[in-house]
């Protein structure tokens, strides 16, 4: 299958108009990845989006369009609390602190959005620690969840280091493609 620039611009422009958030479009040894709605909204803070290949939420600079990572002002939010997974775990989870409140010279918080829709999960197995906790320092590439989404796991990487100042994600509970799963006070 040949596609001249016209052709293409046609499918990007039908892929636009439709629910389907991402086209792949292979012929011989062309391949063309196109993805929507995984993107940055600027709030102050420059905006990113996730690499071609990668699983993380976050990136390189993007126009504006529904949030995959988004900075927000501090303390705003909602409260977590303590939950239990559907792993059909015998023991319980550790309760979800509260966020941290932001000192009064505080820089932004970046979210961390979740990229699909699945289930959060908090640490690697039910009976191992979180991965991470509210006041802890992170760093780019530290893993910080997981969602689970047609029996695959999927961890989520920090693309930041900084500190956790909210979990909003309840471990073993639903996901939306958007939420925010984690605030993290960048460095």
């Amino acid at each position: 299958m040949q596609l001249d620039l016209n052709q293409l611009r046609e499918l990007l422009a039908v892929f636009d108009q439709t629910d389907i958030s991402e086209l792949t479009l292979k012929s011989g040894d062309f391949e063309l990845t196109v993805r929507k709605g995984i993107h940055l909204v600027e709030r102050g803070t420059p905006t990113f989006e996730p690499p071609a290949g990668g699983g993380a939420p976050w990136g390189t600079p993007a126009s504006p369009a529904p949030p995959a990572l988004t900075s927000v002002a501090p303390g705003t939010g909602s409260e977590s609390g303590p939950s239990g997974t559907s792993q059909g775990n015998a023991g319980a989870n550790p309760p979800v602190p509260a966020p941290i409140a932001p000192p009064p010279n505080d820089k932004k918080w970046i979210d961390v959005i979740s990229p699909m829709v699945g289930t959060f999960y908090r640490s690697p197995a039910p009976t191992e620690a979180p991965f991470v906790e509210v006041g802890d320092r992170i760093k780019v590439g530290q893993t910080v969840c997981i969602i689970e989404a047609m029996k695959l796991m999927n961890e989520i990487e920090a693309e930041v280091s900084g500190q956790v100042m909210e979990i909003a994600g309840q471990n073993g509970e639903p996901v939306e493609y958007g939420q925010v799963l984690l605030r993290i006070n960048p460095e």
